[in-house]
C-alpha cells in the first residue's frame, strides 16, 4: 500500500539570500518528518511554523555539513527540542545525524551558546549519530545511504533514499563530482544546488564561489539519466521570474522534470 509522502521545501536560496530563506527541507511520510539542515537561524521556526509541521513530529534530522546556513539554525532546532522534551511536550528521541566534523561543530557551538540543561539532552534524548562515507541508516521505515560529496571547501554529505520506491539523490550544494555516480545514477528525483543561471555568470561568479548554473544542472541531469531535477541553492534577485527562467534554462540541455520550487512548496512524491 502507497503512503501520503511528500518533499517540502522550507528554503531555496544560498547563504546572503535575503528574499527567500537558506536551503532546507523536510520529507514528510504521513505524520512524521526527516528534516534536512534548518538555514542560518532561528528564522527555521518560521518556516516550520508555515509549513504546518510540528516539530513534536520531527524525530530525524540530517546536517549536510558546518556552513552557517546549514548548522546555526540547527543549533536553534537543538535548543528547542530539548526545551520541549524538559517540559515533557516531546515524545521519543531525536536524532540528528551528521559526519563528525560537523558532529563536533554542532556541540561545540550548542555548548557555547545554549544553558546547560538543554546541554544535557544531548547524548541522552538528543542522540547525534556520526555517519561515514556509505554508511546506511534507516529514517522513518526507508533505507537512506549517506556519502561524502568530496567537497573542495568543507567536508560535506548527501544521501541517498529510497521512497515509496523512488530514489532520491540529495548532492549537497556543491557541483557533482565523478565519485557519485553510483549514488545519483538514474534516481528518480535529483536534488541539484543551481547557484545561478549561466546567462548571468559573469555577474553572480558561481565558479568561484565552487557552484554550479542551472544550465550545468540541467547538462548533469541528462548525464545521469534522471528522471525529475529539483533545483535549489540560488541567488535571490529575481523570484518572481526565478521558477520560469532556471526551468527553462536547465531545459537546454535535460528533457525531463525540472521542478524549481519556491519556498514552502510542496512536491508529492509519486
Amino acid at each position: 500500500m502507497k503512503t501520503d509522502t511528500e518533499l517540502i521545501m522550507l528554503g531555496t536560496g544560498n547563504a546572503m539570500a535575503v528574499a527567500c530563506y537558506n536551503t532546507c527541507f523536510a520529507l514528510r511520510k504521513e505524520e512524521e518528518y526527516f528534516l534536512v539542515d534548518a538555514g542560518g537561524g532561528n528564522g527555521i521556526f518560521d518556516r516550520l511554523q508555515k509549513a504546518d509541521i510540528p516539530i513534536g513530529r520531527i524525530h530525524h534530522i540530517f546536517l549536510t555539513h558546518a556552513h552557517t546556513d546549514h548548522i546555526l539554525g540547527m543549533v536553534w532546532m537543538v535548543r528547542k527540542i530539548a526545551a520541549m522534551m524538559l517540559a515533557g511536550k516531546y515524545e521519543g528521541t531525536c536524532k540528528i545525524y551528521c559526519h563528525e566534523e560537523a558532529a563536533d561543530a554542532l556541540v561545540t557551538i550548542c555548548r557555547l551558546t545554549l544553558a546547560g540543561k538543554f546541554m544535557k539532552c544531548i547524548g541522552e534524548s538528543i542522540l547525534i549519530e556520526k555517519v561515514k562515507d556509505g554508511e546506511k541508516a534507516d529514517v522513518m521505515g526507508m533505507p537512506v545511504c549517506f556519502f561524502d560529496i568530496h567537497s573542495t571547501k568543507m567536508k560535506q554529505f548527501g544521501f541517498q533514499m529510497m521512497v515509496e520506491g523512488k530514489q532520491i539523490t540529495c548532492l549537497g550544494d556543491e557541483p557533482f563530482r565523478e565519485e557519485l555516480r553510483s549514488y545519483a545514477k538514474d534516481s528518480d528525483y535529483l536534488l541539484c544546488e543551481a547557484f545561478c543561471l549561466d546567462a548571468d555568470k559573469e555577474i553572480f561568479k558561481p565558479y568561484e564561489k565552487h557552484h554550479s548554473t542551472a544550465l550545468d544542472a540541467g547538462r548533469l541531469a541528462k548525464e545521469l539519466n534522471v528522471k525529475t531535477l529539483l533545483l535549489y541553492h540560488t541567488e535571490d534577485s529575481n523570484l518572481a521570474e526565478r521558477k520560469e527562467r532556471y526551468t527553462k534554462e536547465a531545459m537546454q540541455m535535460f528533457d525531463g522534470a525540472v521542478l524549481v520550487p519556491d519556498d514552502l512548496e510542496r512536491i508529492s512524491i509519486t
